[in-house]
């Protein structure tokens, strides 16, 4: 693959791996291929995981180092993307600056709908996507003011009503006027040699050999056909989208591969008489802009077949795929999920298929007749094109798809349909209704099609319509995913709504004969679009009287920024590699709970390149650490009690090799019972981790005889996968003497990858170099398995003497790690009629995995944390940590907080229900509203609570809004909105003193230069940047004297885990005390000499023999809690905010759109608003991931299916809100912390939740107008089949009485 091409042998690392499937674009290369006949150049995006090298035979590859790099220049998309504050943790940046650059190389001046589109395919997790879009609308060529419509007035003119003349507000991070512009005449030329190549070379037949297999790429229709005749089991690869998935993830193996890209019959594109034909290998994004134009010339009425197929097209893939895949493989592959085959079928597409000596012409439909046996292309014929015909008069095509995301996504059900009617009326004279995603390939109603021949399009057809469907797509009731009831839903929904548009359609063409559909139905003929989102950011500037040399209070760039757009920034793989190197395969677990008999590592030793297998018994000192009762292990001893635990390890010459050894070691299991994979089933077996804790305040009991009214539920809360971008990685190098080795490892907390490496190894931690220059992202999920996963590349290393290197493949890294806790909290919650709450009894029961890892402190901080903002007289709260055979699950982002407090928001909400009253006045009520204290004892002042509160409900102009939205419920059927507002009480600390200690260590250099070092980790959140401004505040000197080299336990020793938003708090106030130090030396001489220069002073300074080095230390926080006595001060201090957010959902599919968030946060005074502002938007997203769309998803067995972003989907840029604005609080002091700043990694990730409620609001609001009266429950996250399925209408009824034969669920969601 070209990937792996560019990394390893060209040593190119700027291209990363994120997935190895295509579905992040971390690998975003531009492609450039010269066509000698129209003389044209075409560039193009794709993903180089997915790019076979024999592919690209003449074509030009630009990675991000061809774009431009510090060395050289630094192209304006790198700029402006880095001083845009576009990038956090810097992993996902070149791929976005390829899928940018790309786009502009072919359009200078891009609309925001072509840059929105460019974008699609790649993944960001830490920025929330909204500064990366920032960057984008500066090459945009219109406007991109907010037209905020609330007073019809432009944002930034409205400023004078936002806010109060005293404070100096300002609204910009960035600064326009320092950006270069763009220069196309700048860009690197297509090579003059491949031009020449491609003009004077006569086209011949390419063979590439290479170890397993050869590739072949014929030139000629005719050779291409007598290949396929001698080999007609080889498949034709033309974008390698679909074979390269299954070669590389389901094992699929084919020694010869025939490319037949290059032959011109496989590429042609003809206007007919009554249609286009199109090329078999013609690239989708090629089909999209030949029906793009085609619609732009024909009638309307010959063009609705092209209208619905490119309507699939839009969302179908992102731009990196669709650029190479093939119009001809997404149809011979015959994929359940292909968006194209239900609307090919279903508008009598035609098939050109040549065989040797043989030519014919099929209808698309026929290849689906029968399912997926259907052998209508025998193996040794090849599709040439495809024949997609014009539409006629009174005739109607549409389209249809729901998928788990809107764009990127592969869908959940699609459909094609399309009806004629006898010349004018409404009798239907053909019809053809298609599907996909519902069974194993694309499926035919034909038994409806033929029944409704010669009736009436009218309400009776269409009730006849449904049963006839229904009965006749019978899913299996093991449907992928047991979503089989959301499927079903999903199909009459979409002949429903094919109906409503049909109809409408019929009335303009003859108003008189045919009323249309009411008003109030018409908004579901339009699908939600991803426009640009328009932002504004709100902080307090720095006073004037400030030196404008003190760089602290300022929006300053991330220190590695332009590093990070221009590929130079060096993350653990891109590490070059060490003489003799070797490369480590793990192999997991296949059984959730069993007895490990026997494992046979005879094959996998003689696979070429192996060096060893290490198992459990070359640990030579420690394997299982007993940090409690239940150990954590390294490797699988004599059982395994999760299914991808690690068991053994393959070393090998190439990560290749080692993974083809892996897939051969064979283990042998005796199951053991019992197999606990549920909180359910944890709790009947009593499998627990200790301690379980209890916090109590007031007499619960006694409250609940006395209240009026009483609720009690529960609601489910699924994990979350951290999906960092860069996955785990270690990178292990023995030094060869003292059983020294220096560990190269993406992690949180080197001291502890320190500790457990030197206990692993039997050797003293001061011979274990632990080595961190940055992360690509961590969320809390390289701290624990970052630990062990180093310690089996330490112990193959030291087994070996030779250096190993460690990286999981994202599918393996999923699997392997686990991430947030699943959740079930049960309330009982007793309430007056006002609507205050006197009395909660709670039970949270947390799914902890097969090891303790961090489950109980997790489940003690959803207890200390779970009244969010609210003041709870009485109180009784439980919290269980359940010991199950799944990975052991850790920390992440927000620790336990997130859970609880949803299940509190819950009851909220539902408090509101029956009392009567709105949810936001409940908030209100139970608000904490002066100094007072938490159900622990611990003191708060809440009034920037309610500061936050009030801001929030005015600049969201909540109650305006609020009635908008009621009156848009009223005149909508099938759509409707929802919004809500949510308060938050952050409280910060780390429970004990401890775990909040820091130092940090500065060398003044006789030139004058400062050399930073802290024992706080990178990984996106800017904290060297912040360092650095720290010490450019204490020294007095500007920030480009100081550099920051790495993180190293050789520097800063014992060092705290960079975790729980305090890595800034603590590390600050080292290197303020470090700075201080070494100021309070050189005092004297600058007193002597005050006109003197920094650089004067510092010679001086050496020539008096003044110290110029020195260590900083900071104590920690004094922070304590006594669980006996069920009270403490575990906290420092408290963050406050408020989100308000409003959705749109459409009923028919579940769907639904984030239209406008506001956030208001106090973080106290800001070192670096831009730094800031970016946690707190990036935070937001990841909760929307968590509360919406994230879903977990395991087999009966405790086998995950969910392993890349195929299958898992975080948010991408069609996600966040199209309104964004998030205001720090103005003049708000934090005594506590370094600056009165606040450290804010954490707190923004629970105001997501604002989108739930919002959602919830619209289920409401569609119950209400139903008359569906019953309490409902909605767990998280609540997807797209929770929002239908609530959305209870004649449809889902239909669900409730045709029960198929339901099997075992295919899927556990957890």
């Amino acid at each position: 693959m070209l990937l792996s091409y560019l990394r390893k042998r060209l040593r190119l690392t700027g291209t990363k791996y994120g997935c190895g499937g295509g579905g992040c674009g971390a690998c975003t290369v531009m492609i450039s291929t010269y066509e000698p006949a129209l003389k044209k150049i075409r560039h193009y995006s794709a993903n180089a995981c997915l790019l076979p090298i024999c592919s690209l035979y003449g074509a030009a590859v630009t990675t991000v180092e061809g774009v431009g790099s510090t060395k050289t220049r630094v192209h304006p998309v790198q700029e402006r993307l880095a001083k845009c504050h576009g990038s956090q943790c810097g992993f996902c940046t070149p791929g976005m600056v390829m899928s940018i650059y790309t786009l502009l190389r072919n359009h200078p001046e891009p609309t925001s709908e072509q840059m929105i589109a460019a974008l699609a395919g790649n993944l960001c997790r830490c920025t929330g996507y909204r500064p990366i879009l920032d960057a984008c609308k500066t090459f945009c060529k219109e406007s991109v003011c907010c037209q905020r419509k609330a007073n019809g007035k432009c944002c930034l003119d409205q400023e004078d009503d936002l806010f109060d003349k005293e404070e100096k507000i300002s609204t910009r991070l960035f600064s326009t006027d320092e950006f270069q512009p763009l220069d196309p005449t700048q860009d690197l030329i297509f090579p003059p040699e491949l031009m020449r190549m491609a003009e004077s070379q006569p086209k011949r037949t390419l063979f590439f050999h290479g170890e397993r297999m050869t590739w072949i790429s014929p030139v000629s229709l005719d050779e291409l056909l007598d290949l396929k005749a001698a080999h007609p089991k080889a498949p034709l690869v033309v974008g390698n989208t679909s074979v390269g998935p299954e070669m590389k993830f389901r094992g699929v193996f084919h020694p010869i591969v025939i490319a037949p890209a290059r032959i011109p019959d496989l590429n042609v594109v003809k206007c007919t008489d009554n249609g286009l034909t199109l090329g078999a290998a013609c690239s989708l994004s090629l089909v999209k802009d030949i029906l793009t134009n085609a619609i732009s010339e024909f009638p309307e009425e010959k063009t609705k077949v092209f209208c619905a197929v490119l309507q699939q097209l839009r969302t179908l893939g992102g731009e990196q795929i669709r650029n190479v895949a093939s119009l001809g493989g997404n149809i011979v592959s015959r994929k359940s999920t292909s968006d194209l085959n239900p609307i090919l079928a279903a508008s009598n597409c035609m098939l050109n298929l040549a065989s040797r000596g043989r030519k014919r012409q099929i209808p698309l439909r026929d290849i689906f007749a029968d399912g997926v046996g259907n052998n209508t292309i025998t193996p040794e014929e090849i599709l040439v094109s495809v024949h997609i015909p014009h539409s006629r008069k009174g005739e109607y095509v549409s389209a249809f798809r729901q998928a788990p995301r809107r764009e990127n996504a592969l869908p959940i059900t699609n459909a094609g349909m399309r009806v004629l009617f006898e010349e004018g009326t409404d009798i239907i004279k053909d019809l053809s209704i298609f599907y996909g995603g519902a069974v194993s390939t694309t499926i035919c109603a034909k038994q409806t099609c033929w029944t409704l021949i010669g009736r009436h399009w009218n309400e009776q057809m269409l009730d006849e319509a449904c049963i006839l469907i229904l009965k006749e797509i019978a899913l299996p009731g093991s449907a992928s995913g047991g979503e089989v009831d959301y499927k079903k839903t999903l199909i009459v929904s979409f002949f429903y709504r094919f109906f409503l548009e049909v109809l409408q359609s019929l009335k303009t063409t003859d108003p008189c004969h045919y009323p249309g559909i009411p008003m109030e139905y018409r908004s579901v003929l339009q699908d939600f679009e991803t426009k640009m989102p328009q932002s504004i950011q709100i902080y307090q500037d720095v006073e004037p009287s400030q030196s404008p040399q003190d760089p602290v209070g300022r929006p300053i760039m991330h220190q590695s920024g332009i590093k990070h757009a221009t590929g130079e920034a060096v993350y653990i793989d891109d590490l070059p590699s060490v003489d003799g190197e070797l490369f480590l395969a793990v192999v997991t677990s296949s059984r959730a709970h069993a007895k490990i008999v026997y494992i046979d590592t005879s094959e996998a030793l003689k696979g070429s390149g192996v060096f060893d297998v290490i198992t459990a018994h070359d640990v030579p000192a420690t394997n299982e650490f007993y940090y409690s009762d239940d150990p954590e292990i390294i490797l699988a001893r004599n059982k395994v009690i999760c299914v991808g635990q690690i068991v053994c390890a393959v070393v090998a010459d190439s990560d290749v090799h080692a993974k083809q050894a892996a897939a051969k070691v064979k283990i042998e299991y005796e199951v053991l019972e019992p197999v606990i994979l549920t909180i359910e089933e944890a709790i009947k077996h009593n499998s627990f981790f200790e301690p379980k804790r209890k916090l109590e305040q007031g007499n619960v009991d006694q409250a609940f005889e006395t209240v009026d009214n009483i609720i009690e539920g529960e609601i489910r809360i699924g994990g979350q996968e951290h999906f960092y971008m860069e996955t785990q990685s270690v990178l292990a190098v023995p030094k060869g003497e003292d059983k020294e080795m220096d560990v190269y490892v993406s992690t949180q907390h080197p001291a502890f990858i320190q500790e457990m490496v030197a206990a692993s190894l039997g050797v003293p931690a001061n011979r274990i170099m632990c080595h961190v220059k940055r992360v690509g992202g961590a969320f809390g999920g390289k701290l624990l398995k970052a630990g062990l996963l180093a310690s089996v590349a330490a112990v193959a290393a030291n087994k070996t003497s030779r250096a190993v290197r460690l990286i999981l493949s994202r599918g393996d890294d999923m699997l392997i790690t686990g991430g947030r806790h699943p959740f079930i909290g049960k309330y009982k919650v007793g309430f007056m009629n006002d609507g205050r709450i006197r009395a909660v009894d709670a039970k949270y029961y947390i799914n902890g995995g097969c090891t303790p890892d961090d489950s109980v402190l997790v489940a003690e901080v959803s207890l200390l944390k779970m009244d969010n903002a609210y003041k709870i007289p009485n109180l009784r709260c439980w919290a269980y940590a359940c010991k199950t055979n799944l990975p052991s699950n850790t920390a992440f982002r927000g620790f336990g907080f997130p859970q609880s407090a949803l299940v509190t928001e819950t009851w909220i909400t539902e408090v509101a229900d029956k009392t009567g009253l709105s949810p936001e006045k409940i908030r209100k009520i139970n608000m904490y509203k002066e100094n007072e204290q938490t159900h622990f004892k611990q003191k708060l002042d809440p009034q920037n609570l309610i500061r936050c509160w009030n801001e929030c409900m005015e600049k969201s102009a909540y109650y305006s809004r609020k009635t908008a939205v009621n009156e848009f419920n009223k005149q909508n059927h099938w759509k409707k909105k929802g919004i809500a507002i949510v308060p938050m009480k952050f409280p910060f600390g780390l429970g004990t003193r401890y775990l909040s200690q820091a130092a940090a260590l500065v060398h003044i250099y006789t030139d004058g230069s400062v050399l930073l070092t802290h024992g706080g980790i990178e990984m996106g959140q800017g904290i060297h940047t912040k360092m650095i401004q720290v010490a450019s505040r204490e020294l007095n000197i500007p920030m480009s004297c100081i550099h920051f080299c790495e993180t190293s336990t050789t520097t800063v020793p014992n060092a705290c885990a960079s975790a729980g938003s305090a890595g800034t708090d603590v590390n600050g106030m080292a290197v303020k005390d470090a700075c201080q130090t070494l100021l309070k030396r050189l005092q004297p001489i600058i007193n002597k000499n005050p006109k003197g220069t920094w650089n004067d002073w510092i010679k001086e300074a050496f020539e008096q023999s003044v110290s110029l080095s020195a260590t900083g230390y900071f104590r920690g926080y004094n922070e304590n809690m006594d669980w006996e006595k069920g009270e403490g001060q575990p906290f420092t201090y408290f963050l406050y905010g408020a989100a308000c957010s409003e959705v749109e959902i459409n009923c028919l599919t579940g769907d639904h759109k984030n239209l406008r968030t506001d956030i208001v946060m106090d973080i106290g005074c800001s070192i670096n608003p831009a730094v800031d502002i970016g946690q707190i938007e990036g935070a937001f997203v990841q909760g929307i991931g968590l509360y919406t769309m994230e879903e977990l998803k395991y087999s009966p067995e405790g086998v995950l299916y969910t392993r890349g972003p195929d299958q898992y989907k975080i948010p991408a840029v069609c996600d966040i809100p199209e309104q964004f604005s998030v205001s720090l609080l103005s003049s708000s002091q934090n005594p506590y912390a370094i600056y009165a700043s606040k450290g804010i990694g954490e707190a923004g990730l629970f105001l997501g939740c604002s989108v739930f409620f919002a959602l919830r609001d619209a289920v409401t609001s569609v119950r209400n107008e139903r008359g569906l009266k019953k309490t409902f429950a909605l767990n998280s996250p609540l997807t797209a089949e929770q929002i239908r399925a609530s959305c209870a209408d004649d449809f889902t009824e239909m669900m409730a009485n045709n029960e198929s034969a339901s099997s075992t669920p295919r899927a556990i969601s957890m």
